[in-house]
């Protein structure tokens, strides 16, 4: 049975500039739309129209004084917040839409308008912390949706996965001694940012409810494949998320510039397909999937398109 599945996308995410040779920039969307395009599959997708977030769903996550700081720095002509994180004159309007991507998502999908969504959004977010930006991120997008859903929604419980090849030190860092959102990390290890071993397991009422698996250089399918069956679908069920959201980088692919897995397309299609169940299982099969990292235009593409099919379909 085919599932309605939203598409969050708009042109505003290519006036991030961060330049020709910066790893993250437009043409890793453009790509994306165009090989959808292309494939017939943007056709079978809901379009739904992005609205901008309010300040203070921003600040469920991140300080007023950071938002302030950030506006601030970048109206002000900065073009890099740290070594890695370029800006230009729009990347905070940028940054608002795409936090308001991932929020018109979990819209979409809590009120019953879609089952599932992918956010096709830049700058990503999951190094993002409370007061800092770093990584390519400025806002943390999938956390501020997560707090949203929360708040918004009443949900009790949410479970994030991230399978970025990165780990997503700013989502850990936010909700750590938290028990009310599961962070579930699988990352080259050890790898930028340096964080995210198996001993970082949350602390106080958080402890139990972060779980890093970190992988050497070379790990591919098999081995992440192994992990979401017996590891990620144990502590899912018995969690039983209300919402289930993903941090999808696709970097973690063979062909990505920027890590050393192995992970193949059909891989990330595996992947999907064991999170589909358990949000089948658990939570009336509610996913908002949410773009971090993937710097291969064609495996990015082509992976995304492998992750939408299974969002669309029962598994």
């Amino acid at each position: 049975m085919e599932k309605k599945t939203a598409f969050i996308y708009s042109d505003i995410y290519l006036k991030h500039n961060t330049g020709k040779s910066h790893p993250e920039r437009k043409e890793r969307l453009t790509a994306i739309v165009e090989h959808l395009n292309r494939t017939g599959l943007m056709e079978e997708l809901i379009q739904a129209p992005i609205r901008l977030p309010t300040r203070q769903e921003i600040a469920l996550v991140h300080p007023e004084s950071y938002i302030d700081q950030l506006q601030r720095d970048i109206e002000g002509g900065a073009t890099y917040l740290d070594p890695d994180t370029r800006v230009s004159p729009e990347s905070y309007d940028v940054a608002l839409h795409a936090v308001g991507g991932a929020l018109t998502a979990v819209d979409q999908v809590l009120q019953g308008r879609v089952h599932t969504a992918f956010c096709a959004v830049r700058p990503p977010g999951h190094h993002a912390e409370p007061n800092k930006a770093m990584g390519f991120c400025l806002f943390n997008n999938v956390a501020i949706a997560a707090r949203y859903a929360q708040h918004t929604y009443n949900l009790e419980k949410i479970l994030i996965i991230d399978w970025d090849v990165h780990h997503g030190n700013g989502t850990q860092d936010i909700f750590y001694e938290d028990p009310t959102v599961f962070y579930f990390s699988i990352h080259q290890y050890p790898w930028y940012p340096g964080t995210g071993g198996s001993e970082e397991r949350g602390a106080g009422k958080g402890k139990g409810f972060t779980l890093n698996i970190p992988v050497p250089a070379g790990t591919g399918d098999q081995e992440y494949i192994s992990v979401f069956n017996s590891i990620l679908r144990k502590q899912a069920l018995a969690y039983a998320p209300d919402l289930i959201l993903i941090s999808a980088g696709f970097d973690a692919h063979r062909d990505d510039p920027l890590s050393h897995t192995r992970v193949t397309t059909e891989g990330f299609r595996s992947l999907s397909e064991i999170v589909s169940q358990i949000a089948q299982e658990k939570c009336e099969g509610r996913i908002v999937s949410v773009l971090e990292g993937g710097y291969n235009l064609q495996a990015l593409a082509e992976s995304v398109e492998a992750h939408l099919r299974v969002l669309r379909r029962e598994v």
